[in-house]
């Protein structure tokens, strides 16, 4: 996307907040194929037999999104980082609610670099790493959001700063943190 298409894209964000729902119907086509990519990223990361397809998952997000009646859109950035977000807890509460192939058994703890790809049952590694974001939440807000932003979301270095109103470096500085609580974490170390 364009800085072109980026400014338009913003101004018809902030147009909607301020309740113009012909700048609602101008958007739709615009961020849909955005919202597509971060759901296909999401998806790619599931199991192949997923009961829940990438258009159900963008609809549900798009649902939600547009629900949010009093959000004040600053820009592009904050809105697909909204969507990822979305997204996230749409996956999580997804396999929460399906039954654990084994009764009893605990989520596997694995590596942040290899939570998608490691297991055949990715829902389990999906809910432990979503248990691991909440703890680093707890007290550490900031980093579990840039994790959030860039993990799941694939927002880019400069577009989590954006979102997050810091500098890039800071970005990357909270984002090897983050990664390296998260892999002590879910290692069990």
């Amino acid at each position: 996307m364009n800085s072109t298409d980026t400014q338009n894209l913003t101004e018809l964000l902030m147009a909607w907040s301020d309740g113009d729902e012909l700048a609602l119907e101008q958007l739709a086509p615009l961020v849909h194929g955005e919202l597509h990519r971060l759901a296909r990223n999401y998806m790619r990361r599931e199991r192949e037999n997923h009961l829940l397809q990438t258009s159900a998952l963008i609809n549900e997000a798009y649902l939600r999104l547009i629900d949010w009646k009093s959000v004040k859109w600053q820009n592009r950035a904050h809105f697909f980082g909204a969507a990822s977000s979305i997204m996230r807890r749409i996956l999580v509460d997804f396999a929460r609610q399906r039954p654990r192939v084994e009764a009893g058994k605990d989520a596997e703890h694995i590596l942040l670099d290899e939570a998608l790809t490691i297991s055949a049952e990715k829902d389990a590694d999906l809910i432990a790493l979503d248990e691991a974001l909440q703890s680093l939440a707890g007290f550490d807000e900031r980093k579990a959001r840039i994790v959030e932003l860039r993990f799941f979301g694939g927002l880019s270095v400069e577009e989590t700063a954006e979102v997050l109103k810091i500098a890039p470096i800071t970005v990357m500085r909270e984002w090897q943190k983050a990664k390296a609580w998260l892999y002590c974490e879910l290692s069990g170390g």
